[in-house]
């Protein structure tokens, strides 16, 4: 367990992974886009083969390439956390192998993410068994609907596992977050996956967000931590009303296609998501250019 992995804080949006046009992996826009984060946007670090950056659709030597390309963008500035979305504990040991060189500050793995659920004794298996194939520290990623963790056995696989150091709380359940913190103490790290609901994520104290809405519109989200941590409500609310009228127009099956559309409107990066995932429709295009111009975005 590495310091660094500890202090990991703020705004650590998690990338989209561009594609070009025949869905190939385009490493340079990775870094053209992790240098934006860093130097325009000013994140506390970046999540790269998540579920906003398709991680389900990569293969293991794609993800390679693309968590080289972002530690070398990002040249040791921020902390590099890599993705894992795989569906047996043997796939997830093979893509820790193929990352050990890399300078990756940590790892966020989700349960198996098809559709048999693992008892609660052979999931904590599953997570010891990786972090034993590594020195990278490892969060788990609480996403998947019918793998989902209780805070009760979260806090039982970070108290137990050596090398477990925290939890990315997604699905949209703010009580689940808030027992999760209450549970865990001071044992480990909890980040919010909550997008609509960032705000109050970080009015309980949860140590950051590693979520979608910070990879669409990162300096707002940027803005709301530092408000929330100088206490700051007011400005903290008027930035929660503008980031949300975002999530709403972003929020749907193809999230990662329209998180693309988002950054494309803004100037950054252009790129495809990979099928059978759909483009942004033009009734979507247009929700996401109002709430990004009526955000001032």
């Amino acid at each position: 367990m590495t310091t660094d992995a500890l202090s990991l804080r703020g705004i650590i949006p998690p990338l989209v992974t561009p594609f070009t046009a025949d869905e190939e992996l385009n490493e340079a826009a990775v870094e053209q886009e992790v240098r934006y984060m860093i130097e325009q946007a000013g994140v506390h670090g970046v999540v790269v083969g998540g579920s906003t950056g398709e991680g389900h659709t990569l293969t293991t030597d794609e993800l390679r390439r693309l968590v080289g390309a972002a530690t070398d963008a990002a040249a040791g500035r921020v902390p590099v956390i890599a993705g894992l979305i795989v569906d047996s504990t043997r796939q997830a040991v093979e893509r820790v192998q193929a990352l050990s060189d890399l300078p990756v500050t940590a790892l966020q793995v989700t349960p198996v993410h098809y559709l048999f659920r693992p008892s609660d004794e052979t999931m904590q298996r599953h997570f010891a068994t990786i972090v034993q194939a590594t020195q990278i520290p490892l969060m788990i990623y609480n996403v998947v609907p019918w793998s989902y963790c209780s805070p009760a056995l979260l806090t039982k696989i970070i108290t137990e596992v050596d090398g477990v150091i925290g939890v990315k709380q997604s699905a949209g359940d703010m009580k689940l977050l808030a027992d999760l913190l209450l549970m865990l103490g001071d044992r480990g790290l909890v980040f919010t996956a909550v997008d609509a609901l960032l705000y109050p994520s970080f009015m309980l104290k949860a140590h950051g967000a590693i979520a979608a809405l910070p990879a669409a519109a990162p300096t707002l989200c940027i803005q709301l931590w530092d408000a929330c941590q100088r206490g700051d409500h007011d400005v903290a609310l008027a930035l929660h009303n503008k980031l949300l009228r975002i999530w709403n127009a972003i929020d749907a099956n193809n999230l990662p296609a329209n998180v693309k559309t988002a950054m494309a409107l803004q100037g950054r990066v252009e790129s495809f998501p990979r099928a059978p995932m759909p483009i942004t429709s033009p009734e979507q295009k247009e929700a996401i250019r109002l709430a990004l111009q009526a955000a001032g975005l």
